[in-house]
């Protein structure tokens, strides 16, 4: 039975109940230095922590020269000393394998960057690298990490992003001190160390190899690394020329680079210049900065932003009102806004400093209705705390809220937070899952697997009738200069950047398309289409209909057909779709079963496994199957993460909790429920909020967040002034807001196998025996999953969930017919051995939590496309956030955490303005005077032949020898041969090109016909299984002109092929011959200078024609 570890968490909360005791107290106490490491101590009033979970936090501080480390209470300690004797050296509290409540580690005591696997979360590579004299890297390598060498008082400004673009005419694109320090109304500080490009490009790597990071990078953080994102190309699109494009995408390529290797360290400024290969490209870097920082790509989490020290005369502040945020919610969306919100606050203190707002920058207040951090993010201690039972001291929890996070790689932003920064243990979840039938017998594996393959071609065939989104374009970079690390020759950027319009230049350029569900490269994707991940069982969906008949499928899947059914019988699902006006997932997937019924024998135990299955999809989506949309209850597939599914040891809490205090404590207030919120609705933002909250305070704010719960908001709980628009209270009806519950049994031994992370139990119809998957619709989802939570939680502790149905059951059901079932249940599997009555039990029945009236959201029959993000729309000053804001990653902690960093960068648009472009964005090249050494390419592991950054990366310093080698062949022999593009050679793909029209018509055509609709569309897929079936059917003399013309074609590329071959030896022999040619004639290059200077002059002139053309028909960049 294959993994069940689910892209959907749930997250559920706080209304349970403890039986066989008293209800555990968790004390409030306010922080005091007994109970939070010295240097996080909360200043304000109202903050207050909740009793520590056992989660000790330790003091936390970056990497590199830019801060120093914080020492624990009291005298110094030995890593201290360490630090202070190495001042060029700071040491790190936490690594991927320490946990955030050890002890600070010394350098060389810190273990590889590396989890269980030796793979690397971040880069999807082997970490840590190795040297090639097969020493391995430390992550903290100063070859893989640029860090800028100065202080935190030395930092450079970005400038004062809310400025107007015309006051930015004046400032040239290509000199950092006016871009980074220069004095913008009224910042007189400057940079004190002027950026260098190049800088932040290791010297060590081949350029093939920094682009495949850079690339790796952009995946990581959920971009196309060769295509603009939605948000650049709107910001953008009228700045900016196709050619451009590949070097704007190579600098923010480089920038996430920086960022996913070491988020321990926001990235700066300098760092972000030193991504580009020329200073007249700065600009395009001081952009790609600002937006990935503004938009959360970057520093986030728990990083610390280094802050300027000036502070504010009495003069500018005094009779200013100090601006403020009002967060409401303590969750993750919640926590993380308000950690983001201080960190851009920080980082363009320039800006607050010059500005009407009174020099200060704002205030930001969480409120959250209860007394604990977290929302639905919620581990719960248990009564009877083992002492050493976890390492670290960690305490004994139980998880009564989110519980999995499904996948580091690829995109998952609590990668860099749990794994990067703050070094959780955490346990991986193992497929090695077991299934038991109602009577406690072990399900045959064999009719498991077969029934999962059932199932997967019914969800795949009702998948047709899913919405097709329609998908955005955007610029797309050159891909063959973007894999060897290049940028556009200058020329080329220059020329084409004149009399071009906007309009002219975008029809010119490649055209990538974005669908923001779904933004990996379809080239270099790393899973199988439509792999979901459903509630931790992998469900194989392609949403494009079955390829085959329903009875050669039955056949493939080893079922065996009734007597009399045809080879070609199928489902014929169209009519009874198309007879509701709202279908539902549930009854479509029903009517497809009681079809199969029809074609191959079911027996009651397939029943009762297909319904297994559906209790797992009520799971994932918090709701019965017949209450999900049909077209639209998966509309964010494409995007889950990769890798496996893994539980935090001693409790998630740890994350929010880490949210909150590191670097600097949040100023969250308890105990402060929102009744009211008067908003200012209009575009201009003129006016001031005012949230009203229950215990009579209120508090005026600039802008609102409202992270709260969808059910708390479909319940009217809070008052909106003037009312919520009719355009969001219709998204708020029409989304679901569903439920999930779990029971959670503490025993003192366990007696089920400590090895397995999960176990199934199927569950019996309404009738006994019965074949209608109605009568399973009650039951399917009661007790349905256990989770083995002994490793996580240190405790022998079982979690049962209550989906679907089962959930709702679960809140009117008492305590004591709920351990009688339970127990019951256990008795059947463990048989004749005896279940001991549990020693603690814990029931979630969140639905009747005031503060979440519910556990995450779902898309209803009444679901329109597009509703989650109609959902994230601010309404005025008044902005949204919460799992149920974000499209592409709804009912999910991870989802949650990126509608708080979306809600941040709304908050930062609206007080400062958007993204100021510079102006010029590019400047003109000119030869340069003086060149650094770092404009030449990063050495390549054969030094004989170098990989070609081309004429394009900037001149060479002729001061460098490798610089005047490189120098001399590339004038001499031009750029390194390109590798030819291969030609399509598949005589069917040339059919498919050729007829797809032809055959797309006609299957519109016959599905009209069946379906009764005109304006029924046939899917990609069907499309293409229908030129299959022309093709094996066409003629020897039909398929004749495709074979010859793939013929053609593979002979052309066996002869692009061998010419290129052919080419680069030459080329590489040659440039061997000049190394050599150099390296004899000055061996020691002690000289560095004049006979060598005097033959580069020599040959160069020689070279170059009247025009400045090379003698292999290029232009020189240099005029």
């Amino acid at each position: 039975m294959p993994n069940f570890t689910g892209r959907y968490e749930h997250c559920v909360d706080s209304n349970f109940q403890t039986i066989n005791g008293q209800s555990p107290q968790v004390n409030h106490v306010r922080v005091n230095a007994s109970n939070v490491t010295s240097g996080f101590v909360p200043n304000t009033a109202h903050t207050q922590k909740p009793q520590d979970s056992g989660v000790n936090m330790v003091p936390y501080t970056g990497l590199g020269k830019r801060r120093r480390s914080v020492a624990d209470v009291g005298n110094k300690s030995t890593a201290e000393k360490v630090a202070d004797s190495n001042p060029g050296r700071s040491i790190s509290p936490v690594s991927s394998l320490t946990n955030i409540s050890s002890t600070p580690m010394l350098p060389s005591e810190r273990p590889p960057h590396t989890n269980r696997n030796a793979t690397n979360g971040f880069t999807k590579e082997r970490m840590p690298p190795v040297r090639a004299n097969g020493q391995p890297f430390d992550i903290f390598d100063n070859q893989y990490i640029k860090s800028t060498l100065s202080s935190p008082k030395k930092l450079p400004n970005t400038p004062p992003l809310g400025v107007s673009p015309e006051s930015l005419d004046a400032i040239s694109s290509s000199s950092p001190k006016s871009l980074d320090g220069g004095k913008i109304r009224g910042s007189k500080r400057r940079i004190e160390k002027e950026a260098k490009p190049n800088s932040s490009i290791p010297q060590s790597l081949s350029w093939a190899e920094y682009a495949r990071q850079c690339s790796l990078a952009a995946y990581a953080s959920r971009l196309n690394p060769f295509a603009l994102s939605l948000g650049e190309d709107r910001l953008l699109k009228d700045h900016i020329d196709p050619v451009q494009v590949t070097t704007y995408l190579n600098i923010r390529n480089g920038i996430l680079r920086l960022w996913t290797r070491n988020p321990l360290v926001s990235v700066t400024t300098d760092e972000a210049f030193g991504c580009a290969k020329q200073e007249r490209y700065f600009g395009l870097a001081l952009v790609a900065y600002q937006w990935l920082m503004r938009n959360g790509y970057i520093n986030y989490g728990c990083v610390e932003i280094p802050t300027a020290p000036n502070s504010v005369p009495r003069t500018k502040s005094k009779g200013y009102r100090r601006p403020q945020v009002v967060i409401i919610g303590a969750g993750m969306s919640g926590l993380g806004c308000a950690r983001h919100l201080q960190g851009l606050f920080a980082q363009m203190e320039p800006f607050w400093r010059n500005s009407h707002y009174g020099g200060k920058p704002p205030q930001i207040v969480v409120l959250e209705a209860r007394r604990r951090l977290g929302g639905r993010v919620y581990s719960h201690p248990l009564r009877t705390q083992a002492k050493g039972s976890l390492p670290g001291g960690l305490r004994n929890t139980a998880e009564l809220g989110a519980h999995i996070i499904t996948g580091f790689e690829y995109g998952n932003p609590l990668n860099a937070i749990i794994r990067g920064q703050l070094g959780l243990r955490y346990h991986g979840l193992r497929d090695n899952s077991i299934l038991y039938d109602c009577d406690g017998s072990v399900v045959d594996k064999e009719r498991d697997d077969s029934i999962q393959k059932l199932y997967n071609d019914v969800l795949e065939r009702v998948c047709t009738y899913r919405h097709k989104a329609n998908l955005a374009k955007t610029l797309e970079g050159d891909r063959d200069l973007m894999l060897v690390g290049r940028d556009p020759s200058s020329n080329q950027s220059d020329r084409n950047g004149k009399g071009l319009g906007t309009h002219t230049r975008r029809d010119a350029a490649k055209v990538a398309s974005h669908d923001q569900m779904a933004q990996r490269d379809k080239a270099s994707q790393h899973v199988a289409g439509g792999l979901e991940k459903l509630a931790g069982k992998a469900y194989q969906v392609s949403g494009t209909g079955a390829k085959n008949s329903a009875t050669d499928a039955a056949k493939a899947m080893g079922w065996v057909a009734k007597e009399g059914i045809s080879d070609h019988q199928s489902l014929e699902l169209d009519d009874f779709v198309s007879s509701s006006t709202r279908p539902t997932l549930g009854a479509t997937m029903d009517e497809a079963i009681q079809q199969y019924q029809s074609i191959i024998n079911l027996t009651p135990q397939d029943m009762r496994l297909l319904n297994w299955h559906h209790a797992n999809l009520e799971y994932s989506n918090a709701a019965n199957v017949n209450e999900l949309s049909l077209s639209g209850w998966d509309q964010d597939t494409g995007n889950e993460f990769e890798g496996e599914h893994s539980q935090i040891i001693g409790g998630y809490i740890q994350v929010p909790k880490a949210l909150q205090q590191l670097p600097y404590p949040l100023d969250v207030r308890f105990g402060s429920e929102v009744v009211g919120i008067n908003y200012e609705p209009g575009s201009g933002n003129q006016g001031l909020a005012k949230v009203i909250c229950a215990n009579g305070e209120k508090l005026e704010a600039d802008q609102v967040v409202l992270t709260t719960p969808l059910g708390v908001i479909k319940e009217n709980s809070i008052k909106f002034s003037p009312p919520l628009p009719d355009w969001k209270s219709g998204v708020i009806e029409r989304l679901g807001f569903g439920l999930l519950n779990k029971v959670v049994l503490v025993y003192e031994k366990a007696f089920w196998d400590e090895d397995r992370d999960m176990f199934g139990l199927l569950n019996q119809s309404a009738s006994d025996g019965s074949l209608d998957p109605s009568d399973y619709s009650a039951g399917r989802g009661r007790f349905y999953l256990f989770w083995n939570c002994i490793k996580t939680s240190g405790r022998p502790v079982l979690i049962a969930l209550m989906a679907g149905e089962a959930a709702h059951q679960t809140e009117k059901t008492e305590n004591s017919e709920l351990i009688r079932e339970v127990t019951a249940r256990l008795s059947k599997i463990c048989a004749p051995l005896p279940v001991p009555a549990p020693s603690e039990v814990i029931v979630t029945r969140w639905q009747k939590d005031p503060w979440a009236r519910g556990t995450y959201s779902y898309v209803g029959p009444e679901g329109l496309p597009g509703d989650y993000d109609v959902m994230a729309k601010p309404v005025g000053n008044l902005h949204f956030a919460g799992e149920a804001t974000c499209g592409t990653h709804p009912a999910t902690v991870h989802g949650a955490y990126l509608s708080g960093l979306r809600a941040a960068s709304e908050v930062i648009d609206a007080m400062m303005g958007p993204i100021p472009i510079p102006h010029p964005l590019i400047q003109t090249y000119s030869k340069p005077e003086s060149v650094s050494v770092s404009a030449s390419k990063p050495k390549s592991t054969v030094d004989a032949v170098p990989a070609p950054p081309g004429p394009s990366s900037g001149a060479f310093d002729r001061g460098n020898p490798e610089a005047m080698i490189l120098e001399a062949i590339f004038q001499q022999l031009g750029e390194r041969p390109l590798k030819p593009i291969k030609e399509g050679t598949n005589p069917f793909l040339l059919y498919t090109k050729d007829k797809w029209s032809e055959c797309k018509a006609a299957c519109e055509e016959k599905r009209r016909t069946a379906s009764k609709r005109p304006d029924s569309k046939a899917s990609k897929d069907e499309i293409r299984i229908a030129l299959g079936k022309m093709w094996r059917q066409a003629s020897a003399e039909e398929k004749k002109p495709y074979q010859d013309q793939a013929e053609i074609r593979k002979q052309m590329t066996t002869s692009w092929m061998d010419e290129w071959k052919r080419k680069t030896e030459e080329w590489d022999r040659e440039a061997a011959r000049i190394r050599k040619q150099f390296t004899d004639s000055k061996p020691q290059f002690g000289d560095q200078g004049a006979q060598l200077r005097a033959h580069l002059d020599a040959t160069a002139g020689a070279s170059r024609g009247s025009n400045g053309a090379l003698p292999n028909g290029k232009v020189s960049n240099e005029h």
